[in-house]
């Protein structure tokens, strides 16, 4: 699981996360508002009903391209039955469900259930309760869209903190005198390369065409972390140049640093070391 998140309702407090970019509620924690002490029969009774039965097989033909619907047809009839039973963890392995996930362990354990299916199992508790669910729920994706949007505003200003450092030092030793704006604009283009080489392994051309379709460039897609070393980087090449050092020796010194950088921010071992 990734993305371990709670929110509270109706003073129960209930566990979410991410899976494949999708939410996913528990619907043990909410079956406990109906039933404290054994959640577990609330979400076997839910299940047994030919409407839930019927909401299930239909979310995963639209979700699923594995599903087993031979085995969704068998449970369809049997629905509704006095004999008929149904347990999270059967449907799961007859046909091969993606919609409810089942954890075994004493924390983190429980029946877990796509948004969809949790807000109708929500509905079935209660009404109100499925409200209030609701609400706390998209407070929480709320939330989570500031906290992007203000992540996003971070990693941008982050990368312009040496900008003006670097694009300064080329001006006074890598520009001569008296060439075109094309011209600058190259040696520019070049420098910025010789960081994303360093950094990225590749030119902010080299990642465009293998990226074709996205919008933006290399920059706009780099985590916090590479942002930060991007900005470092910077400063070291503008200090370089001042030095008169080689691009060759430059690029070779950047890409030291940023593995070193990398390393120390987040155990990142993934840069290639240029040879």
């Amino acid at each position: 699981m990734v993305s371990k998140r709670k929110i509270n309702v109706k003073n129960t407090e209930i566990v979410l996360f991410q899976r494949n970019q999708m939410d996913y509620i528990s619907l043990t924690d909410i079956a406990r508002y109906k039933n404290a002490d054994d959640p577990r029969f609330v979400i076997q009774n839910w299940m047994k009903t030919r409407y839930t039965v019927d909401f299930l097989g239909f979310w995963e033909q639209m979700h699923n391209d594995n599903f087993n619907r031979v085995e969704f047809d068998t449970f369809k009839n049997d629905a509704g039955t006095n004999a008929f039973v149904l347990t999270p963890q059967k449907w799961i392995e007859k046909t091969k469900a993606i919609g409810i996930i089942s954890k075994s362990g004493r924390y983190g354990g429980g029946t877990y259930a796509h948004k969809d299916i949790a807000f109708e199992f929500a509905s079935w508790i209660s009404a109100e309760f499925k409200l209030y669910l609701i609400k706390e729920f998209q407070r929480l994706k709320e939330e989570e869209s500031e906290r992007l949007a203000l992540g996003w505003d971070l990693r941008r200003n982050l990368a312009k903190i040496n900008y003006r450092i670097h694009t300064d030092a080329i001006k006074e030793n890598l520009i001569p005198a008296k060439i075109s704006k094309n011209q600058e604009n190259m040696i520019f283009a070049n420098e910025a390369d010789v960081l994303n080489v360093a950094l990225f392994g590749m030119t902010a051309k080299q990642w465009l065409d293998g990226n074709p379709g996205k919008d933006g460039n290399i920059r706009d897609y780099s985590s916090v972390e590479q942002l930060v070393c991007l900005s470092n980087l910077e400063s070291m090449n503008a200090l370089f140049i001042k030095q008169g050092m080689e691009q060759s020796k430059r690029l070779q010194m950047l890409n030291n640093i940023a593995i070193d950088q990398m390393k120390s921010l987040l155990g990142e071992n993934n840069i290639k070391k240029l040879k």
